[in-house]
C-alpha cells in the first residue's frame, strides 16, 4: 500500500472509531447514581467494577491486540473490535444482574484494545511521511474529544435517559462506524515478521492487569492490604518473568531492550504524565460543577466542552512545531502542570468563566505535547510493528489515567468533602506533573547519533518527524545509549 493512500474520509472514519472507544472510559462516571439506585440493585464493589472492568480489560490487552493486527491484519483487527465493542455494550443494555453488566462491560474493553492501536497503525501505514504528524494530531485530538464526549453523553443519559440508554445507543452508532471502515478504509500490508508469542502475550497481560488491578483497587481496598500488595507482586514478578522470556525467546513478542533507549522512556513517561494530569482533572471536575458548583448532569457535559477548543486550537501550534519535538513536549508539560495549580484554587465563590481559563491552559498543553508524544513511542518500534507501537503507547496513557485517578481519589479520601480536599489533590498531582516533565526534557536531550540494531540487525524509525522517508522503507533510529 503506498504511504500516500490516506484521504480523507478513512481519517475521519479512523478518528471516529477511537473517540468512540475512548468516550466509554468516563462515560458511566456520570451514571453512577443512576446505576446505585436502578433495579439491578449493585452493590457499591459492582459499582466501582461496572466502571473499572472496561479500563482494566482495555489498557491489559493493547499490546497484544496491537501485534495481533500488525500480524494478521490491521483492517480485520479494527472490525473485530468494533464487533466486540458493540456486543459488550449489547450486553451491558440487557444486563438483568450486575455481573452481567459488568461481563459487557469488559467485552466493549476487550473492543476497544483492538480498535485503539489498529486505528493508529493504519493511519501511519497510510500518511505520506511529511504527513504523518498532521494524521497524528487528528487521533490524538479525537482521544481528548472522546473523553470530553464521553462526559456528555454520560451527563445526557443520567439526567434525561436510563442508563441503559447510553449502550443501546453504541451498538447501531458502533454498526455506522464498521460500514464506513469497510466502505473508506483499504488493507494495509500483514507484517509476517510480527510473533504473536502466545506465552509473551500471557505473561504480559496478566502482569498489565495485576499492576492495573493495584493501581485501580488501592483505594477501595487500601495501599498496605494484602490484596493490594499481592496484586503488584504478582504483577511485577509477571512483567519480569515476560522479560526473560522476550529476551530468550528467538521470536518474542517484542524485544524490551527497546526501553534502552531515553527517549522512548522520556516520551513514555511524558505520556502516562500527561494523563496522569489530565485524568486527575476529568475525577474532579464532574464532582465540583456538579457537588460544589450545583450543575445538573447534563450541564456539566457540557461544561466541560471547553477542553475540546484548547486541545483543538494547540494541535495545530504542535504541527507547525513538530520539528522541534522537545520544546513542545516540554511546554505542553508545564502547561498541564501549570493549568492544575490554577485549578486547584477553584471553589465554590469562583467564576465558571475563571474556570474555563484554567480548563483551557490544561486542554492546551495536552493537544501541543500529545503528538510529538505520540509519534515518539509509535515510532520507536520497525515500521512492520506500528500496532504494537501504539499499543505501548496507549497503555501508558491508560497507566497514566489509572494513577490520576488513585492520587486524587486517595488525597481525596483524607478530607471531609471535595470542596476541601479538592485543592489539595490537584496542587499535588500538579507538582508531580512538573517533576516528571523535567525528567521528560532531560531524556529528550540530543544525544550522538547511534545505530540500533535491537531486532536482530533491523534498524528502528526516527523519532523526528519532518525527516523523509524513502519508499523502500524508514529511516534509521537513534539508537539505546
Amino acid at each position: 500500500m503506498p504511504a500516500h493512500a490516506l484521504k480523507r474520509p478513512t481519517l475521519l472514519a479512523l478518528c471516529a472509531c477511537v473517540l468512540v472507544a475512548q468516550s466509554m472510559v468516563a462515560a458511566v462516571n456520570l451514571l453512577i447514581p443512576q446505576l446505585s439506585s436502578s433495579a439491578l440493585h449493585p452493590s457499591h464493589t459492582q459499582v466501582l467494577w461496572t466502571i473499572d472492568a472496561y479500563v482494566i480489560v482495555f489498557a491489559g490487552l493493547l499490546v497484544p491486540a496491537g501485534a495481533l493486527g500488525d500480524r494478521y491484519g490491521r483492517k480485520g483487527a479494527l472490525l473485530a473490535g468494533l464487533a466486540l465493542f458493540a456486543a459488550g455494550a449489547a450486553t451491558s443494555a440487557l444486563a438483568t444482574g450486575p455481573a452481567e453488566l459488568i461481563a459487557g462491560r469488559g467485552l466493549s474493553g476487550a473492543g476497544a484494545a483492538l480498535i485503539t492501536p489498529s486505528t493508529l497503525s493504519i493511519l501511519m501505514q497510510l500518511s505520506a511521511p511529511e504527513h504523518r504528524v498532521r494524521s497524528m494530531g487528528a487521533w490524538t485530538l479525537a482521544i481528548g474529544v472522546g473523553g470530553a464526549a464521553g462526559n456528555l453523553g454520560g451527563g445526557l443519559a443520567g439526567q434525561f435517559l436510563s442508563w441503559r440508554a447510553l449502550f443501546v445507543v453504541m451498538v447501531p452508532l458502533t454498526a455506522v462506524l464498521a460500514v464506513a471502515v469497510a466502505v473508506t478504509t483499504p488493507r494495509t500490508v500483514r507484517s509476517a515478521r510480527s510473533n504473536p508469542d502466545p506465552l509473551g502475550t500471557l505473561l504480559l497481560t496478566a502482569g498489565l492487569v495485576a499492576v492495573l488491578f493495584g493501581i485501580i483497587e488501592g483505594q477501595t481496598y487500601g495501599w498496605t492490604s494484602a490484596r493490594i500488595l499481592g496484586a503488584f507482586a504478582a504483577g511485577a514478578l509477571l512483567l519480569a518473568a515476560f522479560t526473560l522470556h522476550a529476551l530468550r525467546s528467538a521470536a518474542p513478542l517484542f524485544d524490551p531492550r527497546v526501553f534502552g533507549s531515553p527517549r522512548l522512556r522520556a516520551a513514555s513517561l511524558g505520556t502516562a504524565t500527561a494523563f496522569f494530569g489530565l485524568f486527575a482533572l476529568f475525577f474532579v471536575n464532574s464532582q465540583y460543577l456538579q457537588g460544589v458548583k450545583g450543575y445538573g448532569a447534563a450541564v456539566t457535559g457540557v461544561a466541560i466542552m471547553p477542553l475540546v477548543i484548547g486541545m483543538a486550537g494547540a494541535q495545530r501550534l504542535a504541527t507547525r512545531w513538530a520539528g522541534h519535538p522537545r520544546a513542545v513536549i516540554g511546554a505542553g508539560l508545564a502547561l498541564i502542570g501549570l493549568g492544575l495549580l490554577g485549578a486547584s484554587t477553584a471553589d465554590a465563590s469562583t467564576p465558571y468563566a475563571e474556570f474555563v481559563c484554567w480548563l483551557l491552559v490544561i486542554s492546551a498543553g495536552a493537544g501541543l505535547s500529545m503528538p510529538a508524544l505520540t509519534f515518539g513511542v509509535v515510532t520507536s518500534l520497525p515500521a512492520h510493528q506500528a500496532g504494537l507501537g501504539s499499543g505501548l503507547g496507549t497503555t501508558a496513557r491508560e497507566t497514566g489515567a489509572a494513577l490520576g485517578v488513585a492520587v486524587t481519589g486517595t488525597i481525596l479520601s483524607g478530607h471531609t468533602d471535595l470542596a476541601q480536599g479538592m485543592g489539595p489533590a490537584l496542587r499535588t498531582v500538579a507538582v508531580l506533573v512538573l517533576a516528571a516533565t523535567a525528567l521528560v526534557v532531560t531524556g529528550l536531550r540530543p544525544r550522538g547519533r547511534q545505530r540500533s540494531t535491537p531486532y536482530g540487525g533491523q534498524p528502528i524509525m526516527t523519532w523526528a518527524p519532518l525527516r523523509k522517508e524513502t519508499e523502500a522503507g524508514p529511516t534509521e533510529v537513534l539508537g539505546p545509549s
